[in-house]
C-alpha cells in the first residue's frame, strides 16, 4: 500500500521529461494520473506504458483549465495531487520582442498556473487535503539576458506559490515550488563527455517531488531548489 497520502493526480504541461518520470512514479504507487498538454499525440507512448489518461488543454486559457478539471474529476475523481509543469519560453532582445508573443509566454507560465491553483483550491479546500506542486526554474530567481518573458512568468509563478502556500497550508493543502536550477537530461540533451551527472536526471527530480508528497504537515517544504553538482551557486 502506498504511503503517499493522496489518491489521484493531474499533471498539466506533460511531456517526456519531468512529467514522464512523475507519471511513472505515481502509477507505480497505483495512483490514477491524468496528463494534459496541448498536443496529446506526443503522450501516446507514455499512455501505453503507464495507463495514464491523456487530455488536451491550452493552459493559457482559463476556460480550458476549468474544463480539464471537470473532465479529470469525471474520469478519476477530484485530483488530490495537481502538478503544473507548463512554461512559456520566448527569447530575444527586449526591443525586438513581439508583444503578443510575450503576453502568450507569460500567460502560459503564470496565468495558467493561477487558473490551475484556483481550480485545485476549489476542490481541495472543502476536502481539507491536497498537494499543489509548481515547477519553477532558475529564471524565477534571477533573470537572464534575452529571456525577459521567461523570467517574468517564472517570477510570477514563484510569487503565486508563496502566496498560495501561506493561504492554503492552514487549510490542509500542501503547496510547494521547485526551482529546477540547471538543464534537464533528455535523449537530445545528454551529459557532456567527462562530466557525468552535469544535467538533472528527470527520474531524480521526480523522486524529490515524491518525497515532498510524503512529508508530514508539521514540516512541509514550500520551496525546493534542485541543481546538478556543476552548477555555480
Amino acid at each position: 500500500m502506498s504511503d503517499i497520502p493522496y489518491r489521484s493526480a493531474l499533471i498539466i504541461g506533460a511531456g517526456p521529461g519531468i512529467s514522464g518520470s512523475l507519471t511513472r512514479r505515481l502509477r507505480a504507487e497505483n495512483i490514477p494520473v491524468v496528463i494534459a498538454a496541448r498536443r496529446i499525440d506526443k503522450l501516446s507512448s507514455l499512455v501505453d506504458e503507464t495507463g495514464a489518461i491523456a487530455l488536451p488543454v491550452d493552459a493559457a486559457e482559463a476556460g480550458q483549465i476549468d474544463a480539464l478539471f471537470a473532465e479529470t474529476e469525471a474520469r478519476i475523481g477530484a485530483p488530490e495531487i495537481v502538478i503544473y509543469n507548463a512554461s512559456g519560453r520566448l527569447r530575444g532582445p527586449i526591443a525586438e520582442l513581439d508583444a503578443a508573443e510575450v503576453e502568450r509566454a507569460v500567460a502560459i507560465s503564470a496565468l495558467g498556473a493561477f487558473y490551475t491553483v484556483q481550480q485545485a483550491a476549489r476542490r481541495m479546500v472543502p476536502a481539507g487535503k491536497g498537494a499543489i506542486l509548481l515547477t519553477g526554474a532558475t529564471a524565477g530567481v534571477k533573470g537572464f539576458a534575452l529571456s525577459a518573458p521567461f523570467a517574468m512568468g517564472k517570477f510570477a509563478l514563484r510569487g503565486l506559490a508563496q502566496s498560495a502556500a501561506r493561504e492554503l497550508a492552514p487549510k490542509g493543502i500542501h503547496v510547494a515550488h521547485f526551482v529546477i536550477d540547471g538543464s534537464v537530461r533528455a535523449a537530445h540533451h545528454a551529459d557532456a563527455s567527462g562530466t557525468p551527472d552535469s544535467t538533472l536526471d528527470p527520474d531524480a527530480i521526480a523522486q524529490s517531488y515524491i518525497d515532498v508528497l510524503r512529508q508530514h504537515r508539521s514540516a512541509w517544504t514550500w520551496e525546493m531548489e534542485l541543481r546538478p553538482w556543476v552548477e555555480k551557486f
